[in-house]
């Protein structure tokens, strides 16, 4: 299968620029994707200088060969939600320089009809991030419950209309099950009462779906727990989001962690103590492509990264 899909690396100078990249550090792409950040902390990397990267697609793995020659870099086929067995594997806990992760799913991704995942190209409703592990999105669309459909749409893809929808593919699986992606998208442009002019009526379904067909907010929860335990004292995590779901989780653990333990008002503590409880420490405010970055490159415009440093 070929790889040649287009892919521009969404705030790119952005993302390298917050690690503060040292050319003897350690460094983890958590989303290695085609390789469009790993490539750029590679040049900033002197010949001591190491990156582990972590990607679940086969074909990002497969897209990593190109640097299979570079000593410094190394690859994991796995989730990043492994970082820290991975790490702790590696002897790198508390060594980290600073992770990245590019969170969502990618343009090759989304440009292969056979993946399943965009509503703009008809092929198999697959879904996955990993073919090779778990269930399809149609074969989850075959088995579930109505219930379990309706919840899924309305609270990962925050879609109002969930419960019609559910009631659509539930009724249309009596018939054929819905198999193909234009099948998915036109079922559900068809339940949908209220168009959005400016979204596909199947954005949000196709979201909520793949999110949870990927378990991708669980993954996101332990990753971030784990790119934490990785970092050394003064290293950066760098986190570009594409939606609110994704991007409320970041700001809350960045948040939580710069805030340190919360104790009930007027208990008897210095300040001393109060910050020994803190973590991280937030490095600036939240960052959005340019317009010139939006016109390049339409996927990049519900992009933001966020960044913080361990303490």
């Amino acid at each position: 299968m070929s790889n040649d899909f287009s892919h521009l690396s969404v705030l790119l100078n952005e993302s390298i620029e917050a690690l503060a990249i040292k050319p003897d550090g350690i460094y983890v792409d958590a989303t290695f994707g085609r390789g469009g950040h790993s490539r750029q902390i590679l040049a900033k990397l002197s010949a001591n200088g190491r990156l582990l990267a972590f990607d679940r697609d086969p074909q990002a793995i497969e897209a990593s060969k190109a640097l299979a020659d570079d000593p410094r870099f190394e690859i994991v086929h796995e989730p990043f939600s492994t970082m820290e067995q991975v790490l702790a594997e590696k002897d790198l806990l508390g060594k980290v320089d600073g992770v990245l992760m590019d969170l969502g799913v990618s343009s090759p991704q989304l440009d292969d009809a056979e993946r399943g995942f965009s509503f703009m190209r008809n092929g198999p409703l697959d879904m996955r991030m990993d073919p090779t592990r778990g269930i399809s999105a149609a074969d989850w669309l075959a088995r579930a419950d109505e219930q379990d459909i309706t919840q899924v749409i309305k609270e990962f893809g925050e879609e109002k209309f969930g419960k019609r929808i559910a009631y659509a593919i539930c009724q249309q699986r009596l018939e054929k099950p819905v198999s193909t992606t234009l099948e998915l998208a036109e079922l559900v442009d068809k339940a949908v009462p209220v168009k959005d002019k400016f979204k596909h009526p199947a954005t949000r379904t196709f979201q909520g779906i793949r999110i949870y067909i990927n378990s991708e907010l669980d993954e996101i929860r332990t990753g971030l727990k784990g790119a934490l335990a990785g970092l050394a004292s003064g290293g950066r995590l760098a986190v570009i989001s594409f939606h609110s779901l994704e991007d409320r989780l970041v700001k809350r653990f960045m948040r939580e962690q710069s805030r340190g333990k919360q104790v009930p008002i007027g208990l008897p503590l210095t300040e001393a103590e109060l910050n020994a409880s803190k973590a991280m420490s937030l490095i600036g405010k939240a960052i959005k492509p340019s317009n010139v970055e939006i016109e390049q490159n339409v996927r990049a415009r519900s992009s933001v990264l966020r960044v913080a440093e361990k303490l």
